[in-house]
C-alpha cells in the first residue's frame, strides 16, 4: 500500500503479458513554504515601523503650529508698537524684541525645513519598502491552501461593517449641556494655543502659574503676572510682572515684589494653582490649611481658613491614571463675579469642594458647596460664568473639558467632551480670565493661552 504526505497522482501501467505493473507517482505539493522570504518581509515592517514613530512625524505639525503662533505674536507685538511707539526708550527697546522675535521665527523656519525634507526621505524610504514586501506578501498567498487570508480579509471587513452599523446606533450625541448664563453665549469649544513661549527661566521649572489680573489696578491693565515655583517644584515667595506680553515674552523689565525673604516660610506660596484678582495674590498658604491674599500694593498679607480637616501637603492633588502634580490640592479659580477655591477633604471623601472667597479688608469663606467630582480624576479646574469645569488627561496631545457643575442650579453634567491640543505634555495650572476669555496655562514651564469660543444665544 502506498502512502504519501502529499497529493499523489498515482498512473498504472500494466503490460501486455500482464505479469507485472509499473507505476509513476507525482507530488501536486507545491514547494515548502519560503519562511526566510516570510521573515525578512517582518523583519523591513519593524524596521519600517522603528523609523517612523508617532512622535517623529508629529513633530513637524507641532513645528507649524508653534511656527504660525510666533507670527501671530509678531503681528500682535507689530500693532502695539506702530500704536505705542513714544520715538525713544520704549520704541527702542520694543524694536529690539521685535528682532528678537524674528530671529527666533528664522531659526524655527529652517528647523521646520530640515525636519520636512528628513521626513520626505524616510517617506520615500518607506514606501519603497512596503511596497516591496506588498509584493511579496502576494506572492506567498499561493501557499495559502486553506484560504486563511482570504477568510481573515473577508471576517476584517465583515467587523468593520459591524462596527459602523453599531457606530450609527450609538451615534445619538448627549444633549448639549447650557449651564449658567454668560452674557456672551454658552462655551462651544477651545482654540489656540495663541500664546505659546517658554519663560524667561527656561524649563529649570516646570511647576508654576501666570495669567493677567481680571480687575487690574489703575495703570496696570495691560501687565501681566508669572510665578515659578522655585523651590522643589513646590515653593515660591515672589510674584514677578511684567507691564505687556511682549516683555514677557522676551523676558525684559520684570518687576519683582518678594512675599518673604525666606522660601519656604510663614505665609509663602505652595502649589502652582495660583490667581491674582485686584491686585492681590490669593494661593494656598505654606504648611497651612488657609487661604492667603498678598496685596500687591501694601505687601500686606492675609489669611482665611479652610473648613477643618482640608486636605493640604499634597493629601489631594489633582491626577491622572500616569501620574499626579504634587501639591495642587487648593485650586484657585477666578471667574466674572470674583475669586473661588476648589479642593476637598476627607469627610467629603476626597470629592471636590468649592467655596467663595469673600474680598474686604480680611478675606473669608462664603457660600460653600460639595460635588460628586472626585478631586483624583481631575486635572485641572476653572470658573466661568458662575459654572465649575474640569479638564482631564486624555493622552500626551489632549486635554478634555468633561465635567461641569452649576453655582446657581447645582446641576452637574459629565456629558461635556471639549478638547483641545497639549503642546507639552502636562499642565500645572489652568484658570480662566473672564476679561478677554482665555484659558492661562503653565505646561512643564511654558506659557500658553488658549481662546474660548462661545456659541451666541
Amino acid at each position: 500500500m502506498w502512502r504519501t504526505v502529499g497529493v499523489l497522482f498515482i498512473l498504472l501501467m500494466q503490460s501486455a503479458g500482464a505479469t507485472e505493473c509499473s507505476c509513476e507517482l507525482t507530488n501536486a505539493e507545491n514547494p515548502l513554504f519560503p519562511k526566510d522570504q516570510m521573515m525578512r518581509i517582518e523583519t523591513s515592517a519593524v524596521d519600517c515601523n522603528q523609523k517612523i514613530q508617532s512622535a517623529k512625524m508629529s513633530e513637524e505639525g507641532a513645528l507649524r503650529l508653534g511656527l504660525r503662533q510666533r507670527l501671530l505674536q509678531l503681528q500682535e507685538d507689530m500693532s502695539a508698537l506702530e500704536r505705542e511707539d513714544d520715538g525713544g526708550l520704549y520704541g527702542a527697546v520694543s524694536l529690539r524684541i521685535v528682532e528678537l522675535e524674528l530671529a527666533e521665527i528664522l531659526q524655527l523656519i529652517n528647523k521646520l525645513n530640515r525636519t520636512h525634507e528628513t521626513h520626505q526621505s524616510l517617506i520615500t524610504i518607506v514606501n519603497a519598502t512596503m511596497l516591496q514586501a506588498q509584493t511579496e506578501l502576494k506572492q506567498l498567498e499561493k501557499f495559502d491552501h486553506m484560504h486563511i487570508v482570504q477568510k481573515l480579509e473577508e471576517n476584517k471587513r465583515l467587523k468593520m461593517s459591524v462596527a459602523q452599523c453599531q457606530e450609527e446606533l450609538m451615534a445619538t450625541p448627549p444633549p448639549t449641556p447650557t449651564p449658567g448664563s454668560c452674557p456672551q453665549g454658552n462655551p462651544v469649544r477651545v482654540e489656540g494655543p495663541r500664546t505659546y513661549t517658554v519663560t524667561e527661566y527656561d524649563t529649570s521649572y516646570p511647576y508654576g502659574s501666570w495669567g493677567r489680573d481680571p480687575r487690574p489696578a489703575v495703570g496696570k491693565e495691560s501687565w501681566y503676572w508669572l510665578i515659578p515655583l522655585t523651590s522643589s517644584n513646590v515653593y515660591a515667595n515672589y510674584v514677578r510682572q511684567y507691564p505687556s506680553l511682549s516683555t514677557l515674552i522676551a523676558g525684559v523689565s520684570p518687576k519683582d515684589v518678594s512675599i518673604a525673604s525666606d522660601n519656604p516660610t510663614t505665609n509663602t506660596i505652595q502649589g502652582p494653582n495660583v490667581v491674582m484678582y485686584g491686585d492681590a495674590l490669593y494661593y494656598g498658604c505654606y504648611d497651612n490649611p488657609s487661604v492667603c491674599r498678598f496685596n500687591l500694593t501694601s505687601q500686606a498679607i492675609t489669611t482665611a481658613p479652610l473648613p477643618q480637616n482640608s486636605g493640604i501637603n499634597n493629601k489631594f492633588p489633582f491626577c491622572h491614571l500616569e501620574a499626579c502634580y504634587i501639591y495642587t490640592d487648593l485650586d484657585f479659580i477666578t471667574d466674572e463675579s470674583g475669586v473661588w477655591v476648589a479642593y476637598t477633604s476627607a469627610e467629603n471623601y476626597g470629592n471636590v469642594m468649592i467655596s467663595e472667597v469673600e474680598l474686604g479688608d480680611v478675606p473669608r469663606l462664603g457660600r460653600t458647596m460639595k460635588t460628586s467630582l472626585h478631586k483624583r480624576t481631575a486635572t485641572n479646574t476653572f470658573m466661568m460664568c458662575g459654572v465649575l469645569y474640569a479638564t482631564r488627561y486624555v493622552d500626551k496631545e489632549t486635554e478634555e473639558i468633561f465635567y461641569s457643575f452649576d453655582t446657581k442650579s447645582g446641576m452637574e453634567s459629565y456629558n461635556w467632551s471639549m478638547r483641545f491640543k497639549k503642546m507639552h505634555t502636562n499642565i500645572q495650572s489652568l484658570n480662566y480670565n473672564p476679561s478677554d476669555h482665555k484659558l492661562y496655562v503653565y505646561s512643564d514651564a511654558y506659557a500658553i493661552t488658549y481662546d474660548v469660543i462661545f456659541e451666541t444665544n
